[in-house]
């Protein structure tokens, strides 16, 4: 079976996110058992598995995704990711619907090689400080949020070098997180003056398999609405500002958020393990 590594987010090879992806033939999902241990051996934050609907789906493909812990609900880079190995073998157009655990999300390759995802918003509310998470994170907090349904914690922070800073105690965020039953904490902050993106972002989910991901599109949906009310735009660009490094384009628009990047295959090779069902 046929397995690609994707960098995410980026045009520039051991950069953005990477991901794994597995395209399967029409039928029945595999075994979870046997996607997670597909995930577990790629190693990536997340592994995506696709296939394509029968004659009546109406051209929808399904689509689902692994860390190496859990499946998960929504993951923006590995759907990126995905579209960029489905259009590279011809396999869709421009456009592509993909069925999902978090509903239909809309995907779409742009003229210039970018993909643009069309993805939910989160709801952004203020919230108390999950007990001792400053102190996990090492940080002074200026403001924190919640992201409903999306589960994570927005932490903001006084600026770009707090959060390039930031060294968090994973041990004390993986329990915080399933305290808290919390997917993720992402860390932000305004871009320092004179950078060619608006806001930067780290983002750490240890208790799901990920101790912190390179660049996290499902943690922009509820970026991009809680920097566009601040900076009153509707259109921003975020630096994810991990070791690896990515960029998100961000529209918000109504309920809905478009995120836009880029994508690099980095490697398709063959997986010798035939699904189970």
């Amino acid at each position: 079976m046929r397995i690609r590594v994707v960098d995410a987010f980026t045009s520039t090879p051991f950069s953005g996110n990477p991901a794994g992806v597995c395209v399967l033939e029409v039928g029945d999902w595999p075994d979870d058992a046997w996607m997670s241990a597909v995930a577990r051996e790629m190693a990536h934050a997340e592994t995506a598995f696709t296939k394509p609907g029968g004659p009546d789906d109406d051209g929808i493909w399904g689509l689902r995704w692994f860390t190496p812990a859990i499946e998960e609900n929504l993951c923006g880079h590995a759907t990126l990711a995905t579209t960029h190995a489905l259009y590279s073998d011809g396999a869709i157009g421009p456009t592509v619907r993909f069925s999902s655990r978090s509903g239909i999300l809309a995907a779409t390759v742009n003229d210039d090689g970018s993909i643009t995802l069309d993805f939910p918003k989160a709801e952004v509310t203020p919230m108390e400080v999950p007990a001792g998470l400053a102190e996990a994170l090492g940080v002074e907090v200026v403001g924190a949020y919640g992201t409903g349904v999306l589960r994570d914690v927005l932490i903001e922070v006084a600026d770009e070098t707090t959060v390039r800073g930031v060294v968090p105690d994973l041990g004390r965020v993986e329990a915080i997180q399933h305290r808290d039953t919390i997917r993720g904490v992402t860390v932000t902050a305004l871009a320092s003056s004179g950078a060619d993106y608006d806001f930067v972002s780290r983002f750490f989910s240890p208790n799901d398999g990920i101790p912190e991901d390179p660049v996290t599109g499902s943690a922009h949906t509820a970026l991009a609405p809680f920097w566009a009310d601040r900076l009153g735009r509707g259109e921003l660009r975020g630096w994810q500002a991990s070791a690896r490094g990515g960029l998100v384009h961000v529209v918000p628009e109504g309920d809905r958020v478009k995120l836009s990047g880029r994508a690099v295959t980095m490697l398709d090779g063959t997986l010798h393990s035939e699904p189970a069902y």
